[in-house]
């Protein structure tokens, strides 16, 4: 049997929503944003570091464990395809060593991050449904 995220699933979907937040305020404004280059998205991110969502967003992540960013990350990883479940260990593996940024900054120069997180927990069989109904 495969290994399966021991981060709590709530953890997962408040960054979700928070980073939804963040793109349609920022993000989705330009007519091509779902192609936008990673590079772009970082000149978005960094024009807008004092807006209150990505300050709390940014805090939140830091605020995990080394556990939890990693298996975070091996989500998005999954989520992107990089990684399919029987892969779990060994995306969470090579998070954990990689260092060479924060993760928090990482993940919020991920574009689509939301989507890769969501469709990460999808390939556990798990969702946000309940917890995006809860802060509606």
């Amino acid at each position: 049997m495969a290994a399966a995220p021991t981060i709590a699933v709530e953890k997962v979907c408040y960054v979700v929503l928070r980073a939804r937040e963040f793109d349609v305020r920022y993000v989705t404004d330009e007519p091509d944003a779902s192609h936008a280059s990673e590079d772009k998205f970082w000149e978005t991110l960094s024009a807008r570091r004092n807006d209150p969502t990505i300050i709390e967003l940014v805090e939140f992540i830091r605020a995990m464990d080394v556990d939890e960013q990693a298996e975070l990350t091996a989500l998005v990883w999954v989520g992107r395809g990089d990684y399919d479940r029987d892969e779990w260990e060994d995306a969470v593996a090579l998070a954990r060593e990689r260092a060479d940024t924060s993760t928090a900054r990482y993940l919020l120069g991920t574009p689509l991050l939301p989507d890769l997180l969501q469709e990460g927990l999808a390939a556990f069989d798990l969702s946000c449904i309940d917890t995006e109904t809860e802060h509606l």
